[in-house]
This record gives C-alpha cells, structure tokens and sequence, in this order.
C-alpha cells in the first residue's frame, strides 16, 4: 500500500473540477464540484440514517439503484433539504449535468450541502455546469475538494496504489466535514474513486462494511446531519479480473478503502468547527468489538471530555464518567486510562482508581494537536477506534450566525 498523489484523480479515467457558480456569496469560494469517469462505474453509497433526508440523497438512492454510475456532482452553500421543489431540483440538476457530459441522468449521484430550508435556486447551477464540465481535468481533484467545503478551514483528500493479482489499482477520495459530526453517518460527503474491477454487490458490500470502523466512529459535535453521503465509483479501468466474491483480492480492496476512509475521518475530526485538537480514543481489552465500539464513541463524543481536553486538563475521571454510562458491559475495577502525545505518555488511572502522576507532563501531553485517550479493559479481546474533537469557543461562535 502506497500513498499517491491525485485524490479522486489518482485512479484512471477519472477526471474532476470544481467553480464558483454564484450559490455562495464570497465569489473567492468554489461552491460546485464534479467527478467524472470516462466510463460507466460500479457504484455504492451510504446515507445519514436521520430521518430527515436531503433531496439529493432521495434522488440518488434512486439513480444507483442498478449499481452504476458515472459523474457526481455536488453543490455547497446550501443542503436542499426540506424544500417542497427540493427533489425536483436534484433531478434537474442530475439532467443538466447530464446533457453536458453526454451521459443518461440516472447515471448521476447529485449531493449537497449547507443551510437546511432555503431553498435552492437552479440558476446558478444552470449557468455553471457548462464552466464546471470545460474545467474537468485530471489534476484537479482539490478543486473539487473545495467545492463541496462549508465551515471547513482545509482541504480532505488522499489517494493509495495497491495491488489485486498483480496488477496495480489505485484508489483516492475527498471529503467535506467540520460540523453537525456524530455517527452514525456524520455531516460528511465523501467521494471515492478507484480504477480497480470490482462487481457492484462486492463494492456495496466492502463500503457497508467499513463504515462501521471508520465513518460511524467519528463525532465532533453530537448532531446528525440530513445530508450525509458516502458513495464509491468503481470503473475497472485497472485492468485486474473483478472481484465477484470474498477472498484474498477482496480483502486488499477493503484494506485499501480502509486506508482511505481512516485517513479522511482522522482530517474531519481534527477540522471540527472551532477545534484546536484532534482526539483518538482508542480502546482496548473489551468483551468483545461491540462494545469497544460504544465505550470509544462515548468517551469521543462527551462534552466534559471534549472541554477538558481544549484546556489541556488531564481530568480523567470524566472519561472513567463516560464509560460508565455508555451502556457497554465492562468491568470498571479493571479500566487503566492513559493520554499519549508526540509529547509523551502519562498514565492516570489503573484498576478504576487514580494514581500519582505529574500534572505538568499532563499538561504538555495534552498541548499537542494529536492526542490519543487509551482505554485498557482487561475483560477481553475487542478493539476499537473513535476520532473526535475538543470543544471550544469558536464552535459556539459559528455555529451562533452560521445561517445569518
């Protein structure tokens, strides 16, 4: 496994571009991006699973249906949810892409972001997309990355190599995600390309699977958003012979999307909205993977926990708080807590008690922006991985006049 250059242009036949159409106001930010593949992809995604939808995730459920596709198109500034004509729009902007690129309509995924309930007007999507498909190129994977960003302050892409019988495939992706992050699916659009051969039920599959250790584990705020979208196109170009059932070519392909999808929940948590710190919490020696999986949520996703580490405050018992109350089945007279940084490691509670350790190597533990929140369980072999966030001032502060 090779890290590339290239985001969602890394693998062949896949193009990409990224304008500003006029749904923003601040002209000197892209608000509507495009991937294309040359041919016609195998295709998967998965949605928020709050009840309250997007038009775009409707209208693309519906698209995919057969398990293809071959363009997606994404507009920000504004999420058409909750909009009377907001499937109406997602399927005009489906045909108007479309019609430029040559391609049937269905072969659209169509996604957006931004303010919930205003509604989306069409115009400048109508006037950008001839600017939007003319700018298509195969090195332009940040701009659409840029494109489909809201509160985000950076740029979310990474692409890797691998290989499947010998034949080298590539994979990239980009990502949009800072606020209204909680799983299960997390106000995040992620958008994968690969030119490896794989069957449409094989790449459901992998992605269904995956999200449950990557995307699902992150949290930056405790709000689910509307419009949350993972989708993956496929379009075989590699040349390898397509996956079709589980076995040792599967298995690379899903280490290589786990590769991927890792690295863009750990760039969406550490890009919270407001947040100076990235927050792992990795726990160890659960009953069992279930259960490691709620108790590394529950520490990532408490406020306490969160707010202590913006103050570089080695407050522990907050953690040993939020285990307790996550609901998983855990011995507490076994916890050992540590916090581990560049900076070093201090150990602060074993056998569910606080021991001696020195406030000011906590201090400087906890001062660096990657800080890892260690849960060792002892009651057996489950592990698990949650990315999160501290909480600070400029959260309040955005979120406060986001709309306004």
């Amino acid at each position: 496994m090779k890290l590339l250059y290239g985001g969602v242009c890394a693998a062949q036949g896949f193009l990409a571009s990224g304008v500003h159409c006029g749904i923003r106001k601040n002209k000197q930010k892209k608000d509507l991006a495009l991937i294309y593949s040359e041919t016609r992809a195998a295709c998967a995604s998965v949605y928020t699973t709050n009840k309250v939808k997007g038009a775009p995730l409707t209208v693309t459920k519906n698209n995919i249906s057969d398990g293809y596709a071959q363009a997606v198109i994404c507009n920000s500034g504004n999420a058409n949810t909750c909009n009377a004509n907001g499937i109406e729009v997602a399927e005009q902007t489906c045909a108007l892409i479309a019609n430029e690129l040559n391609i049937n309509p269905k072969d659209v995924v169509v996604a957006s972001t931004g303010v919930i309930g205003q509604p989306l007007d069409i115009t400048p999507i109508k006037n950008g997309i001839n600017a939007l498909v003319k700018s298509l190129g195969d090195n332009k994977s940040a701009d659409a990355a840029e494109g489909i960003m809201t509160t985000d302050t950076r740029l979310k892409e990474i692409a890797v190599s691998f290989e499947i019988g010998g034949v080298e495939c590539k994979m990239g992706g980009i990502a949009k995600g800072s606020g209204m992050i909680h799983p299960n699916m997390a106000t995040m659009l992620v958008f994968i390309t690969t030119d490896c051969k794989i069957s449409p039920e094989m790449l459901q599959l992998a992605l269904s699977t995956d999200i449950k250790k990557t995307f699902n584990m992150v949290s930056v705020d405790g709000d689910t958003s509307t419009n949350d979208m993972v989708s993956v196109l496929a379009n075989g170009k590699a040349g390898n012979e397509e996956i079709t059932t589980q076995g040792e070519a599967f298995d690379t392909f899903m280490e290589a999307l786990n590769t991927v999808t890792v690295n863009l929940c750990q760039k969406i948590a550490g890009d919270g909205e407001g947040a100076t710190k990235r927050i792992d919490c990795e726990v160890s020696g659960a009953i069992d993977e279930e259960n490691a999986k709620i108790i590394a949520k529950s520490v990532i996703c408490s406020s306490l926990v969160k707010a202590a580490m913006f103050g570089s405050d080695a407050n522990w018992g907050r953690v040993l708080c939020a285990i307790g109350y996550s609901g998983a089945e855990v011995d507490v007279n076994k916890v050992k807590v540590s916090f581990v940084s560049e900076f070093g490691e201090v150990v602060v509670c074993e056998n569910g008690a606080g021991v001696d350790f020195s406030e000011e190597l906590a201090k400087v533990v906890l001062s660096c922006y990657e800080v890892t929140i260690k849960v060792e369980l002892g009651d057996g072999d489950g592990e698990a991985t949650a990315w999160g966030c501290d909480l600070t001032y400029d959260y309040v502060k955005i979120n406060g006049d986001y709309r306004t």
